[in-house]
């Protein structure tokens, strides 16, 4: 009861929503990290996807980058943090001198190195599930399609498309949900976001900072798989059933 104390009454002080390190800020700097690399996955992932859904080609590609987003793990909270951190920093270690030199920053560090080991996990989910997505459109509707001179970008885009739509968008929920969870790590890197409370309150021994940093995490998480869950289901047509997710 004493952290859930330290905790409320580290909300409750002015001074953390003052200046550089106020809350307000910082929850900027995650939402901005975090939207630009899922923004980034989905327009690297969903041509793709769609493609290889469409043409059913190479669909081994869009399985082993599933397989190999599963393998990163995510986190919602402190203690899954701790076990996404072994599987990121990798990607943080190399993304510093690709900054560094192509990007020209100077020294490597701050947002583009976290903007740049997040990408890569925003990818699978998204590739995945449109690749699935599309697989999983009735052939006869398909057929129809043909049947009436649709070409094929018009079946991609006028049939297959919207049909599975909630399912892609499903696959961006994982993807975004990941970003948001993982990007924590990137004060590790110099960068601010939520995760500099939660490195800086273990730091200095500062519990409430800690929990209060994962506590907000947390909320944003939720607050992205609850806005995309809701796109989910304003975009599934009527009487036909939505499809699992892939991921």
């Amino acid at each position: 009861m004493t952290l859930l104390g330290d905790v409320v009454h580290w909300f409750a002080d002015p001074a953390h929503y003052q200046g550089s390190d106020a809350v307000q800020t910082r929850i900027l700097e995650h939402v901005a990290v975090s939207g630009i690399a899922v923004l980034v996955g989905v327009l690297v992932a969903l041509p793709i996807g769609l493609y290889l859904g469409h043409t059913g080609r190479l669909g081994f590609i869009a399985i082993n980058v599933a397989n190999i987003g599963r393998a990163i793990p995510s986190l919602v909270g402190i203690v899954v943090l701790v076990l996404a951190g072994a599987s990121l920093v990798p990607f943080l270690a190399l993304a510093i001198p690709v900054a560094g030199t192509l990007l020209g920053v100077q020294n490597g560090l701050g947002f583009w190195p976290t903007l740049i080991a997040l990408i890569p996990l925003a990818i699978p989910p998204v590739l995945t599930n449109a690749y699935v997505a599309v697989r999983g459109v009735d052939n006869d509707v398909i057929e129809a399609a043909r049947g009436m001179g649709l070409s094929e970008a018009g079946i991609l885009s006028r049939i297959e498309v919207p049909l599975a739509l909630p399912l892609i968008l499903a696959g961006v929920r994982t993807a975004a949900v990941n970003v948001i969870a993982t990007a924590t790590l990137g004060a590790l890197v110099a960068f601010g976001g939520l995760g500099r409370y939660i490195v800086d309150g273990l730091a200095l021994q500062e519990y409430d900072r800690l929990f209060a940093g994962a506590l907000l995490v947390a909320l944003l998480a939720i607050a992205a798989e609850v806005t995309f869950s809701t796109f989910e289901r304003a975009a599934a047509s009527q009487g036909i059933p939505v499809q699992p997710g892939a991921l």
